[in-house]
């Protein structure tokens, strides 16, 4: 059984990291079932595994904190749905690729409960959504622009940290980093695509959707590893 929890208000980082870590070594020993925290941080900058110091434009903005989940720099703050998830990847496959598919999938189907198109790039990290409302970039191709965020650590077969949607972040606070490397393409959100979509109305979605592709049975839905 899957335990989901909404923490109230701004969740500080670093205690929250401690939590996770509590938890996960609790799922590890058997003691503790497995887990879902849906949460809002107040602004900073995090720094994943393969992060580059040229990629931290502003390092005065917010607090940085370095993180030991995958990939670069990213930013969390209000206005941004951060899940995170500890699930016992050791009971569902040992297959790191599929789970982080599987995430992506949970992402993608989660943006279409509101018709958003959410896609994966190769070589770029998280999901993406097509801007045909602004101008094509100087190659022609499509604009496009990031909408959730995805980074995770396994420990002991139990991952942590996650992933996270723009709902109605300031877009501005984007700027203090090179969001996971990636400096030809934007940040949107949910309410710059212009959805009235709330933090309530984002869980339900989070919720209906990840039965889908986490059963409780245990596993990952094999259309993960596609």
């Amino acid at each position: 059984m899957t335990e989901w929890t909404t923490l109230p208000g701004l969740s500080p980082y670093l205690a929250t990291v401690a939590a996770m870590e509590t938890r996960i070594e609790a799922i590890h020993k058997g003691e503790a079932n497995e887990a879902v925290w849906l949460l809002e941080h107040p602004p900073l900058y995090t720094a994943g595994t393969s992060a580059k110091a040229a990629d931290l434009v502003e390092p005065n903005r917010f607090p940085v904190y370095t993180t030991g989940r995958g990939g670069q720099y990213t930013y969390h703050g209000p206005g941004q749905r951060v899940v995170y998830a500890m699930l016992n990847v050791g009971n569902r496959g040992r297959d790191v690729r599929c789970f982080v598919r599987a995430l992506e999938n949970w992402c993608i189907a989660t943006l279409a409960e509101f018709n958003v198109r959410g896609e994966v790039r190769p070589g770029r990290v998280g999901v993406w959504v097509v801007r045909p409302d602004h101008p094509p970039n100087p190659d022609g191709s499509s604009n496009e622009a990031k909408i959730a965020a995805i980074g995770v650590k396994l420990r002991r077969w139990i991952s942590f940290h996650g992933i996270s949607i723009n709902i109605e972040p300031d877009l501005t606070h984007f700027s203090g980093i090179v969001p996971c490397g990636i400096s030809d393409h934007g940040v949107t959100s949910l309410v710059d695509l212009g959805l009235p979509v709330t933090m309530a109305d984002l869980d339900a979605a989070l919720m209906a959707t990840f039965p889908r592709f986490f059963p409780e049975s245990g596993g990952i839905n094999p259309s993960c590893a596609n």
